[in-house]
């Protein structure tokens, strides 16, 4: 194999593990709402989309610098969670699972329709940071901006693994995934849980939407149907329900997304994304670390 080709295809798949944590965090969003609902969010992306937004709006308002930026994003993701938790999710009838995925999916649409009346459907700037820094390691160069989104995502995965396994929120929120019903006879409020769990997730899907953004450098109506679709692929990937399992599906998302668009181009890229997707499905539908125990 030609010598180039190989410094092309490492280069691809570095630059595809370090963006692919924004996929990994979008999946955690995911997994996070399904594991204490057992239910999918499909505004989850448009949801991220809009908080990333009004962090924006806050440069063209105030021209806060991009720490406020990103910090902004995430709570504003984290705001439109909850409001979507209550639009779709708190009063739907749980006798009809269908009602909230059809609810959510309406949402998505309704958010993605606002954004773009917003923005007029064109790209913003967005501001990232160490888009010229670039450490070299031989023929391989890692870019500055990617470096700094992959030690972002890292720090939010750490930060929700300290949440989820060292505080009380955190005990509270696997009991209701475990036995909601238990978990309510212990005084847990499920409700409470399930509040803080959309705003929780919506953090993370603001900080995975922020991050996209500065990675790429402008901000498009475009990318919600993206981290909706790559975030849905990691979680099958790494199977349903499992973190871990959605952190390693948005690093293999990332890696051969990268790949296939240096071998087949940006026009074919998706498609053998979905093939990836469709593999998956044929020949280890439980993803890779997903469970196939059955009901007690």
């Amino acid at each position: 194999m030609d010598y180039f080709l190989i410094i092309d295809f490492v280069q691809s798949l570095l630059d595809g593990l370090l963006f692919g944590t924004t996929y990994a965090l979008i999946g955690i969003g995911f997994t996070l709402i399904f594991g204490v609902m057992r239910k999918l969010n499909l505004a989850y992306g448009a949801a991220a989309l809009a908080g990333t937004y009004i962090g924006v709006a806050a440069t063209f308002a105030f021209d806060a610098p991009p720490p406020v930026v990103f910090l902004l994003s995430a709570l504003g993701s984290g705001a439109i969670g909850i409001v979507v938790y209550y639009c779709c999710f708190r009063f739907t009838p749980t006798h009809y699972p269908m009602a909230s995925l059809l609810a959510s999916v309406g949402m998505l649409l309704f958010i993605d329709e606002v954004v773009i009346h917003a923005s007029h459907g064109m790209p913003l700037p967005y501001p990232s940071v160490f888009r010229e820094a670039t450490i070299e390691l031989g023929d391989i160069w890692v870019r500055g901006d990617l470096l700094f989104v992959f030690f972002i995502c890292v720090v939010a995965m750490a930060v929700l693994f300290w949440l989820l396994y060292r505080t009380p929120l955190g005990l509270a929120t696997r009991a209701v995934s475990q036995q909601p019903r238990a978990a309510a006879l212990c005084g847990i409020d499920p409700t409470r849980v399930n509040l803080l769990t959309f705003g929780l997730a919506g953090i993370l899907g603001g900080i995975a939407g922020a991050m996209t953004a500065a990675a790429v450098g402008v901000l498009s109506p475009i990318i919600a149907m993206g981290l909706t679709v790559k975030g849905l692929i990691a979680v099958v990937i790494g199977g349903l329900g499992s973190i871990p399992g959605a952190i390693i599906g948005g690093l293999l998302v990332g890696a051969a997304e990268n790949v296939f668009l240096m071998l087949r181009g940006v026009t074919e890229r998706d498609i053998y994304v979905m093939l990836l997707l469709f593999l998956f499905l044929t020949l280890r539908p439980g993803g890779l670390f997903g469970s196939t125990a059955g009901r007690d």
